[in-house]
């Protein structure tokens, strides 16, 4: 039993943050590598081969494909729910920071943008990936409780954010949908008078 006077131990063993490290690096190569080829592309191999690793590393952390899948999938809603942040820090509104968010999808957002909807997609096929599917509706119902509290209107926005996302995926890179023409329909949705963002 520790005394009362004895400093409090942190975990600052080299193992463990070298560990963390490294399951970071190997959910980062596995982004890279659906950013690349797709969830089909990924597999141990691959992923180890973008993380300069060896596989056996991988399946280490990562025993099967869901397991790796869940974590990618992780972590871009993660830095999604961080970036809203950051937006909403920087002075923008709710409904300006998911419009923003969604822009990002068609320039140096995209890599993520399209990892995370084919993660989404594959849910459908993958049950462990599901409960993850959530993330993004739930962040969007945060944006639009601002405005109303009508739940139809808050299914209508995450519908339109989805429609929003793939029109921006899909649009030619030279042309991309503006983040003023998305904000205006997510305004109009809940009931707003559009402004130019």
């Amino acid at each position: 039993m520790r005394s009362p006077e004895s400093p409090d131990r942190s975990p600052t063993d080299g193992r463990i943050a070298r560990g963390i490290d490294r399951k970071l690096s190997i959910i980062a190569a596995t982004l890279r590598v659906i950013e690349a080829h797709g969830v089909a592309g990924v597999s141990h191999r691959t992923v180890a081969a973008q993380a300069d690793v060896r596989p056996s590393l991988v399946a280490y952390y990562f025993s099967t494909l869901d397991d790796l899948l869940v974590a990618a999938l992780t972590q871009a809603t993660d830095e999604y729910d961080l970036q809203y942040a950051s937006l909403l820090e920087g002075g923008l509104s709710p409904l300006e920071a998911i419009a923003a968010l969604l822009a990002d999808a068609g320039g140096t957002g995209r890599g993520r943008a399209l990892a995370e909807r084919e993660m989404i997609l594959m849910a459908a096929r993958r049950p462990a990936l599901r409960p993850l599917t959530t993330k993004w509706p739930d962040l969007v119902g945060r944006a639009a409780v601002a405005h109303t509290s009508d739940p139809v209107v808050i299914e209508a926005l995450v519908a339109i954010t989805d429609g929003i996302c793939a029109k921006v995926l899909l649009s030619d890179e030279n042309a991309p949908v503006s983040r003023g023409e998305i904000l205006a329909h997510l305004q109009r949705t809940v009931g707003l008078p559009a402004t130019a963002g």
